[in-house]
Formats: C-alpha cells, sequence, structure tokens
C-alpha cells in the first residue's frame, strides 16, 4: 500500500507539473457551449434563420431547447467526445514513459511494476471524474444562461446520473488503450487504437450490433443516434466491465512480463 501511494503522488505530480490537463479540460468545455449554442437556436429558430445559423441541424441534434434535450447533448458528448480524450488522457499517462525515454529509470525503482500500472489507472480515473465534474457543472451554468425553462429535480437528478453513467462506461471501454500504449512504446499506437474503435463503434452501432460491441455501447447509452438506453441489458453492460478489466490486467501482465529494454 505504501508503494502505491508513492506511485500515486509522483504519477499525480507529472500531470500537475504538465499542460495536459488544461488542454483536455479546455476540450471537454467545448461540450456545454456547444450544447448552449444549440439550445439557443432551438429556442428561436427564425431568429436564427435570419442571422444565417443552422436551425435544421440544431432541430436535428436536440429536439427542443429544454433540459432534458440539454442533458442529452451533454451526455452524447461525454460518450463520443470522451472516447478521444479518455483515450488521450490514457495515451499520455502510459505512452509519456516510453517517448521520454524515462520507462527505464522508473522500472529501476524499488517499486513492483503492479503498482506502478494500478497507480497510473487511478490517476486516469481521478483525471476523467474531474473532466465529468467540469462539463456537468458548466452544463448546469450554461443551460441557466441560455434560460431553459424550469425543470424538476427528478429531471436534473436522471440527467446528471446519465452523464456520470455515460463517462465510466466511455472510462472502462478505453482502458485496453493502455495496453497498446505499452506493446507501442509511446503516443502513436494507443491514439491508433482508439481512433479505430471509434470508427468500428459508428460502423457496428449503424448494423445494430452496437449492444453488443463495447465501444458502441455509451453511446447507446446516451442515446446517440436516435438510439435510447432503454434498449441496453445487463448484457452490455457485462461487455464494458469485461473490456474494461481485459485492459486493466491486461496492461498488468504486459508491463510485468514484457522485456522493456529501450
Amino acid at each position: 500500500m505504501n508503494n502505491l501511494a508513492k506511485a500515486c503522488g509522483v504519477e499525480l505530480l507529472k500531470a500537475r507539473r504538465s499542460r495536459v490537463p488544461l488542454f483536455t479540460a479546455l476540450g471537454f468545455s467545448l461540450a456545454p457551449i456547444a450544447g448552449g449554442f444549440f439550445m439557443v437556436v432551438l429556442k428561436d429558430p427564425e431568429a436564427a434563420r435570419n442571422m444565417g445559423l443552422i436551425s435544421t441541424k440544431a432541430q436535428i441534434l436536440g429536439g427542443s431547447a429544454d433540459w432534458p434535450a440539454y442533458f442529452g447533448m451533454l451526455a452524447q458528448a461525454v460518450a463520443v467526445g470522451g472516447m478521444v480524450l479518455f483515450s488521450f488522457v490514457v495515451s499520455w499517462v502510459f505512452g509519456r514513459e516510453f517517448s521520454d525515454r524515462t520507462v527505464k529509470d522508473l522500472l529501476a525503482l524499488p517499486t513492483p511494476r503492479r503498482s506502478i500500472v494500478v497507480a497510473k489507472f487511478i490517476v486516469v480515473t481521478l483525471w476523467a471524474a474531474l473532466l465529468t465534474v467540469l462539463v456537468t457543472v458548466m452544463g448546469l451554468g450554461v443551460g441557466a444562461l441560455v434560460g431553459l425553462p424550469p425543470a424538476s429535480s427528478e429531471i436534473f437528478f436522471g440527467g446528471v446520473q446519465r452523464i456520470i453513467a455515460c463517462a465510466c462506461l466511455t472510462l472502462m471501454s478505453v482502458t485496453p488503450v493502455a495496453f497498446f500504449a505499452g506493446v507501442g512504446r509511446g503516443y502513436l499506437a494507443p491514439m491508433g487504437i482508439s481512433i479505430l474503435f471509434l470508427v468500428l463503434a459508428q460502423l457496428v452501432g449503424a448494423t445494430g450490433w452496437g449492444e453488443f460491441f463495447p465501444w458502441s455501447i455509451a453511446a447507446l447509452y446516451s442515446g446517440a443516434a436516435g438510439a435510447g438506453f432503454a434498449n441496453l441489458t445487463w448484457m452490455s453492460m457485462l461487455i464494458v466491465g469485461l473490456t474494461g478489466c481485459a485492459g486493466f490486467f491486461g496492461t498488468i501482465l504486459w508491463w510485468e512480463r514484457a522485456d522493456q529494454n529501450r
């Protein structure tokens, strides 16, 4: 436990001294801002059309200018955009050791490799949680600023719960990216894999089999592409959980057994 705490402290220090957390926060903050823009368009389509805005697209994406539609857009942004940003975070946390050529120094420390990997996953989880909190808080602020009509506490609670659930599903689905960061020894391989996952998620989701494909499930849960999360079953959640476990334990196994000669 002492080794794990020290490893977590080191990983947190690396993140704190980097600008990457700031960039990811700026990237994720675009979601509530874009959602607020579409809500403004939906509130007055005629005025938006006169200003040259694309009101038709906004109507397709949002449906109506209210809190349920706005929360739905935020959930979709967390599910789809989170796939990219969370993968980037995982790639940076696990791949930078190889790109900076510090992996041999790191493994020379009297700290078990398993503790190092677990500490990295803990930092990734905290990072993703903070990004999710940022999107949720900014979303509530932007929605109030836009002047969305009042809603019940159940709608607010359900909307926030939906955003958090999408973040958890997305985070579990990107743990295999950490494994490919080790195998690829850097950033390029894991980011390439994450883009492949994202493309396949769109293709498989379009075929109607997305509920069985781990990288499509978060988007389906959010209601993206017109699919409601009510269509998902316990099997879908189990698949995401197994994917998360495979990525987590596979990464630990690779770090413990791989020959780190570079």
